[in-house]
């Protein structure tokens, strides 16, 4: 049993988390659902047990069929869990009591796990409000669909903007406390970016012409099972990197390609990292490559030095958009007035994504409580435009926040083509000339960056080379 943080810490998050809810006039009881094993095809062959990160954040018991509630009115907090019988012993061997699990967490009172629905129940039969956040488990999502009396698909995520039936104050109380990372929180997350750094290390290493990408992918992905839980998503490694969520490796390394290795490691207290590199798989970049790659490696440079205290990230986004255009139009891809071109959204025909996201105890940090409610502020208002309409992390940045710094530039013929037939911004675009790129494939960088009191700082203790001069010789290094 893994508790991340002091009693202490948890306590303190509960009494903000109260305070918040007592600021916006809430009453009645906040719920918290923890997660259950999830089988692969059968009892007993489950999926590897995930916690889920609100639970984790407030609650802090790393085990599976636990509930909570915190009484928005008296403060009392209640943890519920069953303590194990002699079958549970036999196949899992002893393990704490729930009383004592809850005294490392700072909650004095505990409750089996079946009385959760009973008090949920009488305490909406009793005309107290049940606050609630959006669940993505299935299991979770069955429970409190018949807790709260709603149909399943009314307790999850619709799209980007949330989860309509969900508590409002609930949802935008955890996001404001959770986008501020806290120093035990960072220190955390530092070594998570080491974790990734060591498995974005070994995958450059086993980068060999004549492989098999799944031979790499196993590999890095073995580091983070050794130093950590395992990987924060499901690996991106492929010669093609203009499919952005490439998860299939049985293609064989070949030479001329580049290679999009997108991936991150997750610590054993469930904090993330997220890197990015894109490699020549011969180890050098040809003239065409290393264009691109320098105006790739720029924005990620040009993103990193606006990233600070009270600038939008939308306004970061927009930035990169122009130099990327700049650069473009100097090796005749585009042309026109570089302020129209942004206006228009003619990046997102090379970035059809955003630059960045929220990162934490997540990856994607709480989006399954809806991008919208996570990424932007009331007053600001996703775009439309291809590209800029991706933008996950739109929001005036302060210290505490951790965000990705993911520029790239993609060539993906159909949609070019697409552009070509329609006439989209063509006034703007030589579609002849990108003819030239239809086998280029895509490249994408990719930081980890806290918003410090004056600026930013790339998290974990090292960098992974990302210069084009930097990554060639790293590459000539590892055949030696």
């Amino acid at each position: 049993m893994i508790y991340m943080f002091s009693k202490e810490t948890y306590q303190s998050r509960r009494a903000e988390l109260l305070a918040r809810m007592a600021q916006q006039g809430a009453k009645g009881i906040a719920i918290f659902i923890g997660n259950v094993d999830a089988p692969q095809n059968y009892r007993g062959n489950d999926y590897k047990f995930r916690q889920s990160s609100s639970f984790l954040y407030y609650w802090g018991i790393d085990a599976q069929l636990f509930a909570a509630v915190l009484d928005l009115e008296s403060g009392e907090a209640c943890l519920y869990g069953n303590d194990v019988d002699i079958d549970d012993i036999i196949w899992m061997g002893p393990m704490p009591s729930v009383a004592s699990m809850a005294a490392e967490v700072g909650v004095a009172k505990t409750k089996p796990y079946a009385e959760f629905d009973r008090d949920v129940l009488a305490a909406k039969a009793a005309g107290r409000q049940i606050h609630w956040l959006p669940e993505s488990r299935h299991y979770n999502a069955l429970k409190l669909s018949r807790l709260v009396g709603l149909q399943p698909e009314e307790v999850v995520i619709a799209g980007k903007k949330g989860c309509a039936k969900a508590s409002l104050a609930l949802t935008q109380a955890v996001i404001e406390m959770r986008l501020v990372k806290k120093a035990e929180e960072i220190e955390i997350i530092d070594r998570a970016c080491n974790l990734g750094y060591q498995m974005h290390t070994t995958a450059r290493q086993n980068i060999r012409l004549g492989c098999v990408e799944q031979e790499i992918v196993g590999a890095m992905e073995g580091v983070t099972l050794a130093g950590g839980w395992g990987p924060s998503f499901p690996t991106i490694l492929t010669q093609h990197g203009e499919i952005f969520h490439c998860h299939s490796h049985e293609s064989i390394v070949e030479p001329g390609k580049l290679m999009v290795i997108d991936a991150g490691a997750e610590s054993n207290e469930h904090y993330a990292s997220d890197f990015t590199r894109t490699y020549p798989t011969a180890g050098k970049f040809s003239a065409q490559q290393r264009d691109i790659y320098q105006t790739v490696y720029e924005c990620n440079e040009l993103a990193f030095s606006l990233t600070k205290p009270g600038t939008a990230y939308r306004d970061v986004h927009l930035a990169v958009a122009r130099h990327m255009l700049d650069n473009l139009s100097q090796i005749g891809l585009v042309h026109g007035d570089l302020d129209e071109m942004v206006a228009q959204g003619v990046a997102g025909l090379f970035m059809p994504h955003g630059l960045g996201h929220n990162m934490g105890m997540d990856v994607h940090d709480m989006e399954e409580f809806g991008e919208d409610l996570v990424g932007y502020e009331k007053d600001q208002k996703r775009s439309s435009q291809l590209g800029l309409g991706s933008l996950r992390m739109a929001r005036h940045l302060v210290p505490g926040n951790i965000v990705t710094d993911e520029p790239g530039i993609y060539f993906i013929p159909d949609l070019i083509e697409l552009w070509k037939n329609e006439g989209t911004n063509a006034q703007f675009v030589n579609f002849e000339a990108l003819k030239a790129y239809y086998n280029f494939g895509g490249i994408r960088l990719e930081d980890d960056v806290l918003v410090t009191e004056d600026g930013a700082r790339r998290m974990g203790d090292n960098r992974l080379p990302i210069a084009p001069d930097d990554v060639e010789a790293a590459m000539a290094k590892d055949k030696e």
